[in-house]
């Protein structure tokens, strides 16, 4: 009855069993949803490491399984749990907590919002989207096909830009290389098979 996507994919939506709250958003491959039923806690499959996740294992953090719904088309998937500590890779309770993105990622008149750290998350899906179709004229995809090694150099370059345009240029163009080296340094974490996860949680773990 459910329908997976064209990836053998379907989104899962994570709610707090107690309190109704919405924790996170990830997808499931069949597997991942068998075990999720099996309990007694939620797997999901991790699109940037191409594996099954189970949720907790690396940071304890584990969702206890309560119950799994799907929607009217069953092309989605609500999962009810009991959450062992947060939820969040940053160490929020929930992905949707406005300290992931920060009060300063709306506008305060009108509906235009303001790009936050949560970028990087769309980024990284759009990246993991050309490293597997590999669509012709993609720099991405070109540059993952010359390897770790040369993608770990365009690091290092950027890396240098950035250091010399924080001394010695403008504050935009400063901007402008960092997210040259933001950008290429997701690259290579893709290309080195680094999953994303292990930088947010080594961020969060810091920061705690």
């Amino acid at each position: 009855m459910i329908q997976f996507n064209d990836r053998g994919l379907i989104p899962a939506i994570v709610q707090d069993a107690e309190s109704g709250r919405v924790l996170m958003h990830a997808y499931m491959n069949g597997e991942a949803l068998r075990l999720t039923l099996e309990g007694p806690d939620v797997w999901f499959y991790s699109r940037s490491r191409q594996e099954l996740w189970h949720k907790g294992e690396t940071s304890g953090n584990f969702l206890k399984v309560v119950e799994v719904q799907h929607d009217c088309d069953s092309d989605a998937v609500m999962v009810s749990v009991n959450p062992v500590g947060p939820a969040c890779h940053t160490g929020a309770e929930s992905c949707f907590d406005s300290g992931v993105l920060g009060s300063d990622s709306l506008v305060s008149e009108g509906t235009t919002t303001k790009p936050g750290p949560g970028v990087l998350a769309e980024l990284l899906e759009v990246i993991v989207k050309r490293a597997e179709e590999k669509p012709e004229g993609s720099y991405t995809a070109a540059l993952l096909a010359e390897g770790t090694g040369r993608v770990a150099q365009k690091v290092v370059e950027e890396a240098g830009e950035v250091a010399i345009a924080s001394v010695s240029r403008p504050a935009d163009e400063t901007a402008s290389e960092m997210a040259d080296l933001l950008y290429h340094s997701m690259v290579l974490l893709t290309s080195a098979g680094v999953p994303a996860e292990m930088v947010w949680e080594e961020l969060a773990k810091r920061r705690r």
